[in-house]
């Protein structure tokens, strides 16, 4: 009997899941896994996480909260998620400022044209001394086409990247190249994560922190986060 049950409710869960996924249609989840409440489950898809009942019929966004423990239990694999898409774009698609020795590593959603991401980069010396890499991603705030659209392609397009970059957030001209580009595709992650301004950083352990950080604040958050 105990056998059974367990194969009946692992079909169940399989039954579950399928009518979750085909629900979805063509957003394909990451992940369905069901969660401590009978009959909802937990849904990766992006960097996003929701809630859906058993039958695919109803779906819930916010966090789900173990009142016990005061536990939040969907932190976690929201800060994965966040992980896993940047992941999925790829370090080769980005614009990194490095340190000698890297200590932390943080994803920054910029805009040439936006007031404190040309603070955040006029103090790049100081991001880069206390080891943090800042890994550069482009969301022109303005859109598709705008002149700040143009601006991002053609830094990521010039033959230096990071000379560019640095031209560019300081006002200079630079050459309006065009070549393929991972411009369109970051501003989509950003749209997905929810982002509405700029710079927008991306920790290591997956959490944010929408805005401008000093160098040595950013570090301390770092620190703790990590245990250093």
């Amino acid at each position: 009997m105990a056998l059974f049950m367990a194969f009946s409710t692992s079909a169940d869960q399989a039954a579950d899941e399928k009518a979750i996924r085909d629900a979805l249609g063509g957003l394909m989840p990451e992940s369905v896994q069901a969660t401590p409440v009978q009959g909802l489950y937990q849904v990766v898809v992006g960097p996003n996480v929701v809630y859906m009942s058993a039958d695919g019929k109803y779906m819930l966004q916010g966090d789900l909260i173990d009142v016990q423990s005061r536990l939040n239990l969907t932190d976690a694999s929201r800060q994965q998620a966040r992980r896993s898409a940047i992941d999925a774009i790829g370090e080769d698609r980005m614009i990194v400022f490095a340190p000698e020795k890297v200590k932390h590593k943080v994803t920054v959603f910029t805009d040439i044209d936006c007031g404190y991401c040309r603070k955040l980069h006029s103090e790049m010396d100081q991001y880069l001394d206390a080891g943090i890499e800042i890994r550069y991603m482009m969301y022109p705030r303005t859109g598709v086409d705008s002149e700040s659209y143009r601006k991002a392609v053609a830094v990521w397009c010039a033959d230096d990247r990071k000379q560019a970059m640095t031209d560019s957030k300081a006002g200079k001209s630079i050459e309006m190249k065009t070549c393929d580009n991972p411009v369109k595709t970051q501003m989509e992650l950003a749209q997905q994560l929810g982002l509405r301004g700029t710079p927008y950083l991306v920790l290591e352990n997956g959490d944010v922190a929408p805005g401008y950080v000093p160098a040595k604040a950013l570090a301390k958050m770092l620190d703790a986060q990590t245990g250093l």
